[in-house]
């Protein structure tokens, strides 16, 4: 990549390092802040192979999987890598067409891929399967060395995570127990939900202790409802007029942008890890705009 900006005006590689840079802080916690980010990116320098490829991965964070299948195309045009297959097969998938993803998984580019690279591709083939109602073909899609080993890889988690998911849904509970456990073990850093949907299948459900409802607070213990009055006379409490009691938890809903109706889709973390290696050996400043006003610039 830092030849691909070389090639560049120093002052115009720098406002494109910067927004590839907001591109991988953001995909993650804010994806339409880093869409927009790589819209500026890709206006300023649309002729360089990094650019296209961020662009692919915010527009894919987005669900918009026809820009980003065809941001991608323009990336493996200019570099002949194929390490973008497997996302590009998923946004087939993103698509509507399952079909064209399980011909991409059967392609010569596949036994090109690395190990990851191919384990991905075999976790998009299983969910191209499950979109057309193939359980049964899932399943055995997903049964590979790589699910069947005990050493813990970087996708290890996901892959068991997948297999326990197709299992469950194809009405084999006790197996899927089995493998949700495992995917538990190895998932380190929390990146699946296996821990929450081993717990749901346990029989375990977790509530919040407190329920804010005019002065009745009620608490679930084993199916027993404890009614707990809270009567709090303020009145004769002398309380400093800079404290604050914030017994309330907010939670900020989300407005998704369901532009294609998509499935869901699988290989989104494999995708930021490469968002971000796209722009780590990028050195910049801290100033998150560009002299055009990078954030002001989103679009569609």
């Amino acid at each position: 990549m830092r030849q691909e900006l070389m090639s560049l005006p120093k002052g115009l590689a720098d406002d494109v390092s910067r927004n590839l840079v907001m591109v991988a802080r953001l995909i993650d916690e804010d994806p339409e802040g880093a869409y927009g980010y790589s819209r500026v990116a890709l206006r300023l320098a649309s002729r360089v192979a990094a650019v296209r490829e961020a662009a692919g991965f915010a527009a894919y964070a987005n669900q918009k999987y026809s820009e980003a299948l065809a941001e991608f195309r323009a990336a493996r045009r200019m570099t002949g890598n194929v390490d973008l297959w497997p996302v590009m097969a998923d946004c087939e998938r993103g698509l509507g067409r399952p079909e064209k993803a399980l011909d991409m998984a059967g392609a010569p580019e596949v036994q090109k891929l690395d190990k990851a690279g191919q384990v991905e591709m075999r976790l998009v083939a299983a969910g191209a399967r499950r979109d057309m109602d193939q359980l049964d073909a899932a399943i055995v899609t997903l049964q590979s060395p790589e699910l069947a080993s005990n050493s813990v890889q970087p996708w290890t988690a996901r892959l068991r995570y997948a297999y326990a998911d197709a299992l469950l849904a194809a009405g084999r509970e006790g197996e899927a127990r089995e493998w949700f456990a495992k995917a538990v073990e190895s998932d380190k850093d929390g990146s699946t939900d296996a821990s929450d949907r081993l717990a749901e299948l346990d029989g375990v459900e977790f509530v919040d202790a407190l329920v804010e409802d005019g002065n009745e607070a009620e608490v679930v213990v084993d199916d027993v409802d404890v009614n707990v009055d809270v009567d709090v006379d303020v009145e004769d409490q002398d309380l400093d007029s800079d404290r604050v009691i914030d017994d309330g938890i907010d939670d900020e809903g989300v407005d998704e942008d369901d532009d294609d109706s998509a499935p869901e889709v699988v290989a989104s973390e494999a995708a930021t890890d490469e968002v971000v290696e796209i722009v780590e050996i990028v050195e910049v400043d801290d100033s998150p705009q560009t002299g055009d006003k990078a954030k002001g610039d989103q679009t569609d």
